[in-house]
């Protein structure tokens, strides 16, 4: 089993020295960046060498790479762990056999946020972005606010910063249920579709979660007028401040008039007023999400011009739609998207720009449990949105493998299987995609595994193919 956040363990006052288990995610990662500029001294491991973590290393923490108990050294105090390891974890064993206070991520998080009021970001989909969005129009308006994203935004360079300002704003992960463990005062539910069912054990357990998430706010919810999922939501909530945003007519904060072609635009009505905008990234969702961020920072009491034009300045989030190069005028981007919604948001933002220019899609499933029980959808929104499609084989996570779920649960669905290819070996992969690219297309890898880690494979086999 993988490690659950344990609300009765008690959090010390003083952390002192912290060692973080799986210290080079995004959410990990931003966290260890903020204790180290509290002054707290940082250790970590992880399985891998990554961009975040040298980012660490240069701030001072001392990092392994690959778990073992040697890493856990004799005078920590603290140890956090991410969701994502196994319970025999070799650290994560040492700890407990000491005594140490052993915090999952979000209580971490928890810690750190103390009594600062608390702006939190949920939903399925699009939470990195509108954290980003929240963030980059906040610090346009001249506040300051500490956060921690999911994913490391673009003009900050940073997925997390300590500000001086009251307010602070989070990505909060319901995957686990730790969203829960917040005390959040802005709740914003960007969506509501059914995921993590692993963990939830049902649709309803899952909308559930976020009924009590909502209702735990202590000023605002802002939550999606379109999605069914928050629709559902929504109608089971006893908050008595609750802003609805997106295309319905009825929406508080309304989205009409999106333009795709390009950089997506749009027009806002809210309050009696229409006002309008243009992005610097594309997708019809993206649309969608500045009116979640929009929403709240006009109930933070923001101008709703400035706070719109703040939005503006937003140029998108690692992993998301993130161009990594251009070989014989073929351009390779990878993209976070792991569920069938976000396939579908991703590759239609990819068709708006793509001009003449194909959509070769390189998909990587994530977990078992989800290419199981998404399998027929991802072919879909694959077949649908995406000129070819390669799959590669399923990336496990916290999962153990299940019998015959594999990447060719997903290939073997499409109703023409001329146009996509089952291949599990990497390089053959990559050579496969680089033989039938051409000048204009886009390749795109998408999943929230290790799949970016084909792009320099991809950029090399079209360099030999067509450099």
């Amino acid at each position: 089993m993988t490690i659950k956040p344990d609300p009765s363990v008690h959090i010390p006052a003083e952390l002192g020295a912290v060692h973080f288990v799986g210290i080079g995610g995004s959410g990990m990662s931003g966290i260890a960046r903020l204790m180290i500029g509290d002054g707290h001294r940082v250790t970590g491991s992880d399985v891998r060498d990554s961009d975040n973590i040298r980012a660490l290393r240069d701030l001072g923490a001392e990092i392994a790479i690959g778990h073992a108990a040697e890493n856990l050294r004799d005078d920590v105090d603290t140890v956090v762990v991410t969701g994502a390891l196994w319970q025999d974890n070799p650290e994560y064993v040492l700890a407990l056999e000491r005594g140490l206070p052993v915090l999952h991520r979000s209580q971490a998080l928890a810690a750190l946020i103390g009594g600062r009021r608390l702006v939190s970001v949920a939903g399925a989909h699009g939470k990195t972005t509108s954290t980003g969005m929240i963030i980059t129009g906040l610090l346009a308006v001249g506040a300051d606010p500490s956060f921690v994203n999911g994913g490391v935004i673009e003009e900050l360079g940073v997925s997390s910063a300590a500000g001086d300002g009251e307010l602070f704003v989070v990505e909060a992960d319901e995957s686990d249920g730790s969203f829960l463990l917040y005390d959040t005062s802005v709740a914003l539910i960007t969506n509501v579709d059914p995921d993590h069912l692993d963990h939830y054990g049902s649709r309803e357990a899952f909308e559930q979660a976020f009924v009590e998430f909502a209702d735990r706010a202590r000023e605002t919810v802002v939550i999606s007028s379109d999605d069914p999922g928050a629709q559902r939501v929504a109608a089971r909530l006893s908050h008595g401040n609750v802003v609805t945003f997106g295309e319905a007519e009825d929406a508080t904060v309304r989205v009409h008039s999106i333009e795709t072609d390009g950089p997506v635009g749009f027009a806002i009505d809210h309050d009696g007023r229409t006002f309008t905008a243009r992005l610097r990234i594309p997708g019809r969702h993206n649309a969608i999400n500045a009116a979640g961020a929009f929403a709240v920072l006009v109930g933070l009491g923001h101008d709703p011009e400035a706070a719109l034009a703040g939005i503006e300045r937003f140029a998108g989030t690692g992993r998301r739609f993130e161009l990594h190069g251009t070989v014989g005028g073929v351009s390779v981007y990878d993209d976070y998207a792991h569920h069938p919604t976000e396939v579908a948001a991703a590759l239609s933002a990819a068709r708006t720009v793509v001009g003449s220019g194909r959509i070769i899609a390189v998909h990587q499933p994530h977990t078992y449990s989800r290419t199981q029980a998404f399998a027929t959808e991802f072919a879909e929104v694959l077949e649908r949105y995406a000129d070819e499609t390669v799959v590669l084989d399923v990336y496990g996570a916290r999962e153990d493998p299940v019998p015959g779920v594999t990447g060719a649960l997903v290939s073997e669905r499409f109703a023409d299987p001329a146009h996509v290819a089952f291949i599990a070996d990497w390089q053959a992969a990559a050579d496969h995609t680089a033989r039938i690219a051409r000048e204009g297309d886009f390749v795109i890898t998408l999943g929230c595994g290790d799949v970016y880690r084909i792009v320099p494979q991809l950029l090399a086999s079209l360099e030999r193919e067509r450099g």
